[in-house]
């Protein structure tokens, strides 16, 4: 049988620790192709590049994996790769991660990481993003590896649909429980900025912030990663609130 062909790409950079572990998994699933920033790019979300070129080159950072690096941003290396690298070819998955630190809750919306895969599930790619709730550069990636197996053999054979896109979140453990699919949960960011002042006497502000978890609810996606559950959230691009218009609350405003 011919090997699915899986893009990898993440936002913590080419080199990082989480994108070589996944790369590992994935290697021994289907024929495997890497287009990936060449620097950090976190919580980029959606962002992309229109005011600069981008620029890709190829880079020999994975023993017999053909691997770009690139320019710009999470979503851009997705569309490089389906119109440029990959062009004419059909991208039977796309995983982007493993990311250094959670994207759990509300954090969805300013990842790059889930962007990536989020990009992907627009052109009808199956996608996943895939993030360990610890931020050290020297994570250990290792608990969650058979989990991430797992879920890219299921989602190759049962796909994603109608949504295309999974979000999956490792909690920081070497005892995890299991799967839990969940809903992403309410929380927030208390933000703070630390004023400073550069070595010419010029004022800079440097974002700081608590995070917060205001849901109790067991099956959110918070609460199940700090139970030791892998957490899986089903995430869409539509952003609708569909319960504002089956309830007519803006009615009255289209008779202004």
């Amino acid at each position: 049988m011919k090997k699915p062909l899986i893009l990898v790409t993440n936002d913590d950079g080419i080199v990082s620790k989480g994108i070589r572990e996944l790369v590992d998994v994935v290697k021994e699933i289907g024929e495997v192709v890497v287009v990936a920033p060449d620097s950090p790019q976190s919580a980029k979300g959606h962002a992309i590049t229109i005011t600069d070129p981008i620029r890709i080159r190829k880079v020999d950072v994975f023993d017999g994996i053909d691997s770009y690096e690139c320019s710009g941003t999470p979503v851009d290396c997705v569309k490089i790769a389906r119109n440029v690298v990959l062009k004419n070819r059909q991208i039977d998955l796309c995983v982007s991660g493993i990311n250094h630190g959670s994207n759990a809750s509300i954090n969805v919306i300013y990842s790059g990481t889930i962007s990536a895969a989020m990009e992907a599930s627009l052109e009808g790619i199956k996608s996943i993003g895939f993030s360990l709730c610890d931020f050290s550069h020297q994570a250990d990636f290792s608990p969650c590896i058979p989990y991430a197996e797992k879920i890219i053999h299921w989602v190759l054979e049962n796909g994603a649909s109608p949504t295309n896109l999974i979000n999956v979140n490792f909690p920081k453990t070497n005892d995890i429980k299991g799967i839990k699919i969940c809903r992403q949960a309410k929380a927030r960011w208390i933000e703070d900025f630390q004023e400073g002042v550069n070595p010419f006497g010029e004022k800079y502000y440097w974002l700081t912030g608590k995070f917060v978890n205001e849901d109790a609810r067991e099956d959110a996606d918070i609460n199940a990663l700090d139970a030791g559950f892998v957490s899986v959230v089903p995430v869409h691009h539509n952003l609708t609130h569909t319960h504002t218009l089956d309830h007519g609350i803006l009615e009255e405003l289209s008779k202004i």
